[in-house]
């Protein structure tokens, strides 16, 4: 898939902006500020429909408009449109149809984005580590974003029911009951796809790492959950543990209003021969292996859909040293078209800007 035209209307700071792309690699050079990173957003907005960079959709829109829009030409035969609305949910487009599951535009664009804020899903709290890991099971199986959504309004709607005064502190109640078995079942399925995705990314991640570091290290990943000792995949099995689990936590969950047991808890443990890279790693091992699993997400992606998806470089280079740089460099380009974000061009070698497409902000 080629991305061959980009157009944003009302975009943060880009009151409109237009580019033809017509090289394997674009690069998007420009001062701090002018609005680099927007540009490459909206193309992750355009494939993902969700940026990583932002809370909601309101938060993409120039601020003294109440939508915003971004056009993207595919192959020079599919026009897809995403508007973005101050109030109200975004609509998406595909040769000026509107669709009625918006995931559908995976069909048409995928990408993967590295921005130099990744390295939190190494270093940082379990959110971001969840956060990716559902981002890579979205573009795996897009059905993935409702059973998401599906949770995440269970999961508010069980909170509001231990706070209203309907409870009256009766934890064994048919409302509590429900919310368990509903909860059990959409769980499982969350549980079962993130783990099947760590077990298909594993060996892309392992092959980079070796690439990148030039060493024999062994590097685990593990996916950390409430749930001990489940090796089955069994559906029912899953399922019946975790229900089980959410009775247990009831009277605790009373007292609190919360619900300390779920996907929204879980966890993924990297390590370099079992030692933790988040506790113990050093800065260089972090960035090394956030940048395997990024092009392991690539790799991975790529195979699956038997096409190659963009990928977002954004403010990436200046967190690697100079011979990850030239390994990163020397890997993108090939198969995926690639759009890269950079304040100068020092860091690039005269082969790659003589094959690449410059964009001056």
């Amino acid at each position: 898939m080629f991305l061959n035209n980009l157009k944003i209307y009302n975009f943060r700071n880009h009151k409109s902006f237009e580019v033809d792309l017509n090289e394997q690699r674009a690069i998007v050079l420009g001062c701090n500020g002018v609005g680099k990173s927007n540009l490459l957003e909206s193309v992750e907005v355009l494939s993902q429909l969700k940026s990583n960079r932002a809370l909601s959709d309101k938060d993409l829109i120039e601020n003294d408009s109440d939508m915003a829009a971004i056009f993207g030409q595919i192959d020079f035969t599919d026009n897809l449109k995403v508007n973005l609305f101050r109030k109200g949910a975004k609509k998406i487009y595909v040769n000026d149809s509107l669709l009625k599951k918006q995931t559908e535009i995976q069909n048409y664009i995928r990408s993967v984005c590295f921005c130099s804020n990744d390295i939190y899903i190494v270093k940082s709290e379990p959110g971001f580590r969840r956060s990716w890991i559902d981002k890579v099971v979205s573009q795996l199986e897009p059905v993935y974003v409702e059973l998401i959504h599906r949770f995440n309004r269970l999961l508010k709607q069980r909170s509001h029911f231990w706070r209203s005064e309907s409870f009256q502190k009766d934890i064994s109640s048919e409302v509590i009951e429900s919310f368990d078995i509903q909860m059990s079942l959409i769980s499982t399925r969350i549980f079962r796809r993130r783990r099947r995705a760590l077990s298909k990314i594993k060996p892309y991640v392992e092959y980079w790492h070796n690439h990148l570091s030039k060493s024999k290290e062994q590097i685990g990943i593990n996916y950390l959950s409430g749930l001990e000792n489940i090796n089955q995949e069994e559906e029912e099995v899953i399922s019946k543990k975790i229900l089980e689990q959410l009775q247990k936590q009831r009277p605790l969950e009373a007292v609190t209003g919360k619900c300390n047991f779920g996907p929204h808890r879980d966890d993924i443990e990297f390590l370099i021969n079992n030692i933790s890279i988040r506790k113990y790693g050093s800065s260089g091992q972090q960035r090394t292996f956030i940048l395997a699993l990024k092009m392991a997400e690539l790799d991975l992606l790529r195979n699956m859909i038997n096409l190659p998806p963009l990928l977002i470089l954004d403010d990436v280079l200046a967190e690697l040293d100079i011979t990850r740089q030239n390994l990163l460099l020397n890997s993108v380009g090939k198969d995926s078209q690639c759009l890269i974000s950079a304040t100068h061009l020092d860091k690039f070698n005269k082969s790659f800007l003589s094959s690449s497409q410059m964009i001056y902000l």
